[in-house]
This record gives structure tokens, C-alpha cells and sequence, in this order.
């Protein structure tokens, strides 16, 4: 019996890694190496479905697929975050540290 291996699978999970962990560098950065992973895995899980050949490292792409989708999660949650802090302070007051905080406390004690 051959050792056979998915060849993408490290890269999904290095992939996948990357994706959860740059989820909080403004959120882009995860969705893209989410997307590359996932990508990437499909190819992997549509080869060992294709083939009667049993691939010793399907659980590799099936983690990094998980963890892909979960930084695309994280990713977009950060970018939506973002998008309401701005909704609240305005673009004006992220230069201003005062005025933000002003603009804060105004919205939560309201």
C-alpha cells in the first residue's frame, strides 16, 4: 500500500491558518487567504472523491477548509465592525481622538 498524499493539503491548513489569524488586519486579508484555501481544497477533496485511491491526508485539507471558513467569518464580521464604527463616529472623527470619544459617548448613552 502507497503513502499517497493530497498535494495541497499543507497549504490549506497554512492557508487556513493565516486566514484566521490576519482576520483582524482590517478583514481583507482573511477573506483572501480564505478564499485561496478554500479554493485549494476543493481541488483536493474533488481529486480524492474522483479517485479509488485513499489518501492518507484527507483530514489535513478537511481542518484547513474549517479554519478557511472560519477566518472568512472573522474577516467579514471585521469589515462590517468597521463599517459601523465609521456609521457612528464619522470619518472626520477617526483623525480626532477627542471628538471620537465625544461621538461614543454620545451614542451610548443615548
Amino acid at each position: 500500500m502507497e503513502n499517497n498524499k493530497l498535494p495541497n493539503a499543507n497549504v490549506v491548513l497554512v492557508l487556513g491558518i493565516l486566514s484566521v489569524i490576519t482576520c483582524i488586519c482590517y478583514g481583507i486579508f482573511g477573506i483572501i487567504f480564505g478564499i485561496i484555501a478554500l479554493v485549494l481544497a476543493q481541488k483536493d477533496m474533488k481529486l480524492d472523491r474522483s479517485n479509488d485511491v485513499v489518501y492518507t491526508n484527507y483530514q489535513t485539507v478537511n481542518i484547513g477548509r474549517v479554519l478557511a471558513i472560519i477566518g472568512i467569518i472573522l474577516g467579514v464580521l471585521f469589515i462590517l465592525m468597521i463599517i459601523w464604527v465609521i456609521s457612528i463616529v464619522g470619518m472626520d472623527a477617526l483623525q480626532d481622538e477627542e471628538l471620537m470619544r465625544e461621538r461614543l459617548q454620545e451614542y451610548f448613552q443615548s
